[in-house]
């Protein structure tokens, strides 16, 4: 198969033989005069045939050239419907979202319909799935993810990051008044197995007490069983806003302890989708904005 010549020297040749005119070629590819002109003598001496002759002040391309030209046109043609394609696809098929399953049943339910009855929530997949996205095998075009926020080669936004707040019951911190840090040493306690009670305690330069008792692998099974009237759980922030508001949870104190960790929007940055991410994006950061990032923000130790 002969090697076709470069792609801006038949765009050159098109656009001459359409406007009869390099000048004019040149002002709607961009380039100048001498640039066409130097791209239709390239082509000439590639295709060993002349292509324009000046008639007048016009340059008239020869019958072969005019032939050659209205091929381009048509390939040109074929290849803007293809990319009108590609970018109504991008728009038409859903952007599909891996959520975190904490985050999916925690923090987004209260604001699912805000977002999904505003430009960012049209056509969404939402995915509440515990396997962390690859973005390329998978059909995914962005994620929630918690962690750091160190995620190579893909683009990340912050949403928030988390505390961990000491919470429970009404019952419990009814029966169990706790003043200070060191109250809490007395109180019945739950804990979580990755997560200990260590972390808030040495904070405040207090001893931990032995993990035992109720010990959980879960955060969502330590809040609940908090809420049930077991103990007080060190509770992460991200997980509690909505039990908070509606008194299920209580704080008994208002210190808490930062976490390293929180969620971001995490998404490739080479995704054809890219405008929708964005938005999608955009919503997202202001309603954490709006909200504060995560529940119970203030009086940490010093």
């Amino acid at each position: 198969m002969r090697r076709l010549p470069p792609f801006f020297a038949l765009r050159a040749l098109e656009a001459a033989a359409r406007h009869r005119s390099y000048s004019r070629a040149a002002a709607e590819l961009a380039v100048t005069h001498g640039a066409v002109s130097q791209q239709i003598r390239k082509l000439e001496a590639e295709l060993g045939a002349r292509l324009f002759e000046r008639v007048g002040n016009a340059m008239a391309p020869t019958p072969e050239a005019a032939r050659l030209a209205a091929e381009v046109a048509r390939g040109l043609g074929v290849l803007q419907n293809a990319v009108a394609e590609f970018a109504a696809a991008a728009e038409r098929d859903p952007l599909v979202v891996s959520v975190e399953p904490q985050f999916a049943t925690r923090w987004l339910p209260s604001r699912l319909s805000r977002l999904l009855s505003g430009p960012a929530g049209a056509n969404l997949e939402l995915r509440a799935e515990e396997h962390r996205a690859d973005f390329v095998t998978d059909g995914v075009d962005v994620a929630i993810r918690y962690g750091g926020g160190q995620w190579p080669g893909l683009e990340t936004a912050h949403l928030f990051t988390e505390t961990l707040i000491p919470v429970c019951s009404p019952e419990v911190a009814a029966r169990h008044p706790i003043a200070g840090p060191q109250d809490l040493l007395a109180a019945p306690l739950v804990h979580h197995r990755h997560r200990p009670w260590s972390l808030w305690f040495e904070a405040f330069d207090l001893a931990a007490p032995p993990m035992k008792g109720q010990v959980f692998e879960d955060s969502l099974m330590l809040v609940e069983a908090a809420a049930a009237g077991l103990g007080v759980a060190l509770a992460r922030s991200g997980l509690i806003e909505g039990d908070l508001a509606s008194g299920r949870l209580v704080r008994p104190l208002e210190a808490v302890v930062p976490s390293e960790l929180g969620y971001f929007v995490v998404w490739r940055g080479d995704n054809r989708k890219l405008a929708r991410i964005e938005a999608l994006r955009d919503w997202l950061t202001a309603e954490a904005q709006a909200s504060g990032g995560s529940a119970g923000c203030a009086d940490e130790p010093t």
